[in-house]
């Protein structure tokens, strides 16, 4: 699994909630099945996961700025929630 190409096809074909603010929320009300964090996501959202023992996690190799291009927007993107992945294959990091 390519997870840049499964991230993207998420993005077009299920519900992904992008940033900080939203991320937090879907984390806090059990709405996200997965979270991708940046290397350089900040402390807060890292603790929110942490209480949050359900949610699974996956660390993004890049930087915010990287994440943003991968999700086809043109700003930094240090957290990410997904909540349903449509027709990507992405969910299934959660079991490797």
């Amino acid at each position: 699994m390519d997870f840049e190409t499964s991230l993207r096809r998420a993005i077009k074909s299920g519900t992904v909630s992008i940033g900080q603010n939203s991320t937090k929320a879907c984390i806090t009300d059990g709405t996200a099945q997965m979270v991708v964090i940046a290397n350089n996501c900040p402390n807060n959202i890292i603790e929110t996961l942490n209480e949050q023992a359900n949610v699974f996690a996956h660390r993004y190799d890049g930087s915010s700025i990287q994440l943003g291009k991968v999700c086809g927007k043109p700003f930094m993107v240090s957290a990410l929630a997904i909540v349903d992945a449509g027709e990507s294959d992405i969910l299934s990091l959660k079991r490797a």
